[in-house]
């Protein structure tokens, strides 16, 4: 089985025109200060908020809430997604446990709004559509 660095070794050698164990250390130290400063231990919560938001029906619904003047019972927006009532609860619940959206209990209603950073999450798509960032980046395919 070759050497987990093995590949990193060989783009080294082609950047420097050779490579010896010391650029090896040096860019392996590099690349483990960007791993700190990435601070993958943030990495698990936002998955579970990125995942949330990876169905149509529960993006649909943050949209929906984005750009509503106020909470929404559930009873407004079961009809404008293609899904049951309850897969909509659930929905709910699941946007809700991910920090997404804010729920209030009125009487016997249930009304639920966006948080700060649902709203972000949308206004920065929003923003990028169509500037080029789904473009691949160079070299993607190594």
């Amino acid at each position: 089985m070759a050497s987990s660095t093995e590949r990193l070794e060989r783009l080294v050698a082609d950047e420097l025109g050779d490579c010896c164990d010391a650029d090896l250390d040096d860019r392996l130290a590099e690349l483990r200060g960007l791993a700190d400063d990435a601070d993958a231990g943030t990495a698990a919560a936002d998955s579970r908020v990125l995942a949330a938001l990876g169905s149509d029906t529960r993006y649909t619904i943050v949209r929906l809430l984005h750009v509503s003047d106020g909470d929404r019972c559930v009873c407004e927006i079961a009809p404008l997604v293609d899904v049951s009532e309850s897969a909509v609860s659930h929905a709910l619940s699941e946007l809700t446990d991910a920090g997404l959206l804010t729920r209030r209990k009125d009487g016997k209603w249930r009304y639920y709004g966006t948080t700060a950073r649902a709203d972000a999450l949308v206004e920065a798509l929003d923003e990028t559509r169509g500037s080029g960032v789904d473009d691949e980046p160079e070299g993607a395919d190594e």
